[in-house]
């Protein structure tokens, strides 16, 4: 079965279909689960592991039928094992490839009426293709089209931080307060004897996300990517999103609603510093100064998305890393630089603001974003024993 599985896969290719060793073994895997009994159920096993859009499905058919059109089973000629070949079906027959002397081939069809549109060309669907092939490509190797195909990708994602809790309270069997009001309405069923308390426990919501993007020219590719993944994964289109290069800007009312390509052109047209210089120290201090000290930032997941390039002076990133350190609950810190081995933080901003972070990742690809997603979940703050995950 493997050999004819990949034969069968080569010739779907060879007429045009993106099928490649990743769905060939998905329709081997297919076939040895449901076990077809007849060629309409190999038929439909195929048809949902090699095929990604209906556009390929007549494609499909033809190669189907030139290999398969031959045989017929005991089931579907209803138990006559002697029944004749389907009417217009050509035989299949196998042909040696290039190099290759009676050795093992691929299925060619006949020539015949179902071979006719074999050399049609079908487009690969963008996002059913592209999310298996660019997921472990960098972000800033992304064309825009490329990345705007990941945004099917990015909604199986969800952005959480960890729940704090509130100041509101809820009905708990076992709360330490005791609501009156409500143990007193209660207890008018039973003679007005308080038979049963109604206790009260504080409410837990998660924690305020505040994401500052460095848009400067060497994070342009990287922060469209992240900020598409905002926007497009469940839970983060909640989180307060600022941008920063020369001046600081405010994105959140941009990020609301449109497309993952309208939102970012709309990024792109509020902040006018748009791939311009980095000044993340007087970045932040600006944020803390008009948002985080009037509570945006107290209690809050901060995410810093930024390579490190300071061209101000360290030493105020450093006082203001600090700053923020005492108010938020947890900072997290992505730098794409980290994914080369052997990073270390030596000199410029990136080492003013290392021992302030809980954690630093390099969430530089699509496969890295479950590690920006654990460090931003993490509910414990580990200043003292930060993390690097690359």
């Amino acid at each position: 079965m493997p050999a004819l599985v990949a034969r069968f896969a080569a010739a779907c290719h060879d007429a045009g279909l993106p099928v490649g060793p990743d769905r060939a073994e998905r329709l081997a895997r297919a076939v040895v689960t449901v076990a077809p009994r007849t060629t309409q159920r190999l038929r439909h096993c195929a048809l949902a592991t090699l095929v990604s859009d209906p556009a390929q499905i007549p494609v499909f058919d033809q190669v189907f039928a030139a290999v398969f059109g031959g045989l017929v089973d005991a089931a579907e000629s209803r138990g006559d094992p002697n029944a004749p070949p389907l009417a217009g079906a050509p035989p299949a027959t196998v042909a040696p490839r290039a190099g290759e002397a009676g050795g093992a081939g691929v299925l060619q069809a006949e020539p015949g009426p179902a071979a006719a549109g074999a050399g049609t060309a079908v487009p690969v669907p963008g996002v059913a293709s592209a999310a298996e092939r660019l997921a472990g490509r960098d972000f800033d190797e992304l064309s825009a089209e490329e990345l705007l195909a990941l945004a099917a990708a990015m909604r199986r994602f969800r952005v959480a931080t960890p729940p704090r809790r509130s100041r509101r309270t809820r009905t708990a069997p076992h709360g330490r307060r005791t609501d009156l009001r409500s143990t007193l309405r209660t207890a008018r069923r039973t003679a007005g004897d308080p038979v049963e308390m109604i206790r009260l426990a504080p409410r837990r919501r998660p924690r305020r996300l505040v994401v500052l993007c460095d848009i400067s020219g060497s994070m342009e590719p990287h922060a469209r990517a992240l900020l598409q993944l905002l926007y497009c994964a469940g839970g983060g289109a909640g989180a307060e999103v600022f941008t920063f290069a020369t001046r600081l800007t405010r994105l959140t009312p941009a990020l609301a609603h449109g497309t993952p390509a309208d939102v970012l052109h709309r990024a792109t047209r509020l902040a006018p510093d748009w791939s311009g210089g980095t000044r993340i120290g007087e970045a932040l201090k600006r944020f803390l100064d008009s948002y985080g000290a009037r509570g945006m930032a107290r209690g809050a997941v901060v995410l810093i998305i930024s390579d490190g390039w300071e061209t101000g002076d360290p030493a105020l990133l450093g006082e203001q890393m600090a700053r923020l350190s005492r108010l938020a609950h947890r900072i997290v810190w992505a730098n794409p630089r980290t994914r080369q081995p052997g990073y270390r933080p030596l000199v410029g901003g990136m080492a003013a603001a290392w021992p302030h972070c809980d954690a630093v990742v390099s969430a530089h690809r699509l496969a890295a974003i479950d590690d920006l997603l654990a460090a931003l979940a993490d509910p414990v703050p580990q200043r003292t024993a930060r993390t690097t995950v690359r």
